[in-house]
Formats: C-alpha cells, sequence, structure tokens
C-alpha cells in the first residue's frame, strides 16, 4: 500500500540542490506530487509531498534528502488538503471558520499543519495565537505560517458586515444595519408605535413620543453607534453601543417596539452589538434597567452572553460579558430577582 508523506528540510543554496533531492527520492521508488519553498530568516525552505511505493519507510525518505545535503529534515503524513496550493487552502480553511466559528480550531490546525490547536495558554513546544495554542512536533512553525495564521483569526474577529440578515422565531425576516440621518423618520415612526412602557423602560421617563431633536443623536451617537432593525419598509428596532470613558466597557440600550417583542429580535440586536463591542475591543457591555425589569437578562440569556447584575442608584445595573457562556433564562431571571 502506498502511503503520502510530508518532508520539510533546509538545503545549501547552491545550483541543482533541490533537483538533486528529487532525483533521489525518486531512485527511491517515490513519486514528488507537490513543491513548496517557504522563506525564512536567511534563505528559505524547501518542502515537498511525496508517495512513497509500498515498503519504503519514513527513515528511508529522510535519509534520501540527508544524502543530496538536507538539514533540519521533518517529515509527517500528509492528506489530499497538502495536494492544494497554498492559498487555496487557506481560502477554504477561513471560509469553514466564518461559516461556523466552532470549526476556527481545525481551520487553524490546517493552515499551520498543526498536529493540535486547543484554547489556552501555549505550553512548552507550543506557540500562542489569541487565546490558541498550537503544537506541531515534526517541523517548527516559520515566521509566514504564524503570520498566516494570525490574518485567519484576525479575518473571524474582524467587524460584523455593515448588513445582517436574522429571522424570527416566527420566520419573519430582518435586517441589521447601520442607523444614518435618512432614518429620521423611520426612527420616530418606530417610537410613535411603542407603548408608554416600553419607553419608560429605554428611557425610564413618561414621554409619548421622542423629541425631534433627539432623532439626530440616536442615529448618530458621540463615541458610539447605532444599530437598527427593520423588516420591509419599517424599521421595528433600535440598539446603541456607546463608550462609557471606562476603558474597555461601552454601554448598550436597545429599543423594540410591542408588536415584535419575544419574538427573538431583541437578542439577534443585542448578539450584533457584542460582536461589534468584540471587534471594538471591549470587554465589557453596561445597560440601566428599572428594578422589576427583567426582560434585558432574559434576552441576553437568549443571545448567549453571561451577566451580572446589582442595584445601583436605583436603578439594576447588568454587566454583559460580550464573549461568554450564557447564563440559563432561569437563572438569570433568579439573579436579577435577588436584586429587586
Amino acid at each position: 500500500m502506498t502511503t503520502t508523506w510530508r518532508l520539510r528540510f533546509e538545503l545549501s543554496d547552491s545550483p541543482g540542490a533541490l533537483a538533486r533531492v528529487t532525483v533521489r527520492l525518486a531512485s527511491a521508488d517515490c513519486n514528488v506530487l507537490a513543491l513548496h519553498v517557504i522563506p525564512v530568516p536567511g534563505g528559505v525552505l524547501d518542502e515537498i509531498v511525496v508517495r512513497a511505493a509500498p515498503g519504503v519507510l519514513p527513515a528511508d525518505l529522510v535519509e534520501a534528502v540527508r544524502s543530496e545535503g538536507g538539514k533540519r529534515v521533518g517529515i509527517t503524513r500528509a492528506d489530499l488538503r497538502d495536494l492544494v496550493d497554498q492559498p487555496t487552502a487557506v481560502l477554504r480553511a477561513a471560509r469553514m471558520a466564518l461559516t461556523d466559528p466552532e470549526q476556527t480550531a481545525d481551520a487553524l490546525r490546517q493552515v499551520l499543519a498543526a498536529d493540535s490547536v486547543t484554547v489556552g495558554e501555549a505550553a512548552d513546544g507550543q506557540v500562542q495565537l489569541g487565546e490558541w495554542a498550537a503544537r506541531r512536533g515534526w517541523a517548527p512553525f516559520t515566521q509566514v505560517e504564524l503570520t498566516r495564521a494570525q490574518a485567519l483569526l484576525d479575518l473571524v474577529d474582524a467587524p460584523a458586515p455593515s448588513m445582517r440578515a436574522v429571522i424570527s422565531d416566527d420566520g419573519a425576516a430582518l435586517v441589521l444595519r447601520p442607523g444614518a440621518d435618512a432614518d429620521e423618520d423611520a426612527v420616530a415612526a418606530l417610537h410613535s408605535r411603542c407603548s408608554m412602557r416600553t419607553m419608560f423602560n429605554r428611557y425610564h421617563s413618561g414621554m409619548r413620543t421622542v423629541p425631534r431633536r433627539w432623532l439626530h443623536r440616536l442615529l448618530n451617537p458621540p463615541r458610539g453607534t447605532t444599530v437598527l432593525g427593520q423588516c420591509g419598509d419599517q424599521v421595528v428596532a433600535l440598539g446603541q453601543l456607546i463608550h462609557t470613558g471606562t476603558p474597555d466597557c461601552a454601554e448598550v440600550s436597545l429599543l423594540v417596539e410591542d408588536a415584535w417583542q419575544r419574538r427573538g429580535v431583541g437578542a439577534a440586536l443585542l448578539g450584533a452589538l457584542a460582536s461589534d463591542a468584540r471587534a471594538a475591543g471591549f470587554t465589557e457591555l453596561v445597560a440601566w434597567c428599572l428594578p422589576s425589569e427583567t426582560a434585558l437578562v432574559r434576552t441576553a440569556a437568549r443571545a448567549g452572553l453571561a451577566t451580572t447584575t446589582r442595584r445601583e442608584d436605583g436603578l439594576l445595573r447588568v454587566s454583559i460579558t460580550p464573549r461568554g457562556r450564557a447564563l440559563k433564562t432561569p437563572e438569570a431571571v433568579e439573579v436579577a430577582e435577588k436584586t429587586r
């Protein structure tokens, strides 16, 4: 049975050195399937993917390379992914991670040709990439590979697209998008459709409609951003993310019109704001609610975001972790109840 191997080694910079290696491997009954040249400080590393005939051992391949002056020889089993050119392989891995963030570790492992990629601090023999620790025993990582892997992580953690499509619990399609000055009339109409209770919970005052002069600041908050939830030609929800002046902390607020409440719209909006907060480097979101109002805590739980609460200045201060394990809804409500 034939076996495919991946060899990485360093050769002296002399004419014909790599050709002599391939000839030696061919004489050992190996078929060269792919060749990559990897730049490193002071020179390059050569990488060859070969299919060896039955009976050819890894030690035979290493010896063949060393006999032609190869140094720092590493060898590992190869698969079909190693026959794809590197840019294509990286793009496929990026697509996998973007489609399903749960597969980020596997995407990194493919890009790095690593033995393992796990969450946590790097131990001996591992390298740190953000929250990930990567290990590869058959050959050291090169700076080019680490830079490529970091670019993948930057892409996965990049700011969310300006428009995001979501589906409500009952199947209605909405778009989440940034607010603009042209949305003033739509945002005014959103407020006019909200009940007094919804308005009071959001603004903590008994106003029935929002003053016209507020609309510009709602859509262009200082040191912040506004995201609108739109269905058809109507804006049905509004969320804001505003820097508090405290490092790594932003204030978040939501307004969902009554007809769209309890349909998952608030959770989708809060999830989008949390994603934007992570991209901006915030580690805490803070919201202020009436002590008897627990809707935001439940919304955060549905969005997969952990919360803690405490009473402060007569209000309920809700601290939300943009990235973390969500509390289950009953537990989240219980936490809020204890702060009343």
